[in-house]
């Protein structure tokens, strides 16, 4: 086949796929409806260290999370969630909540957005001793 011809079938069937998950739903952000549900998420995780607390934030999009082995943090990656400890992360007021900078280059910075109320309460949290 032709590559003027390839090109262009393989361009526009990447595009309508993309087209159709996103007519189907499927590229909705993921949201934590409730404390179970981020609760769940961080066992995806890390199934052997249980939460002891978990603190919605008000848009549902992420979970700050209490455990034994310190804190952590449930927050939407697209479709899906993922979670992260934050030893050793340094925290940041910006102007749509918080930005978290780990020391884990598979998630180097989580931007997590927060009313000004929650992101001031989110960082005395976060910097207080565990």
């Amino acid at each position: 086949m032709p590559l003027s011809i390839l090109l262009p079938m393989v361009a526009l069937g990447i595009a309508g796929i993309a087209l159709l998950l996103h007519l189907l739903g499927l590229s909705r952000r993921a949201v934590l409806p409730d404390a179970a549900a981020a609760r769940a998420a961080w066992l995806r995780e890390f199934p052997d260290d249980a939460p002891a607390r978990v603190t919605l934030c008000q848009d549902r999009s992420a979970a700050l999370i209490e455990t034994q082995h310190g804190r952590g943090v449930v927050w939407a990656m697209g479709a899906d969630t993922t979670a992260r400890y934050l030893q050793g992360a340094r925290v940041r007021r910006v102007t749509t909540g918080l930005a978290l900078d780990l020391p884990d280059y598979t998630a180097p910075r989580i931007r997590l957005t927060l009313s000004p109320e929650e992101a001031a309460a989110w960082q005395e949290r976060l910097e207080r001793p565990a």
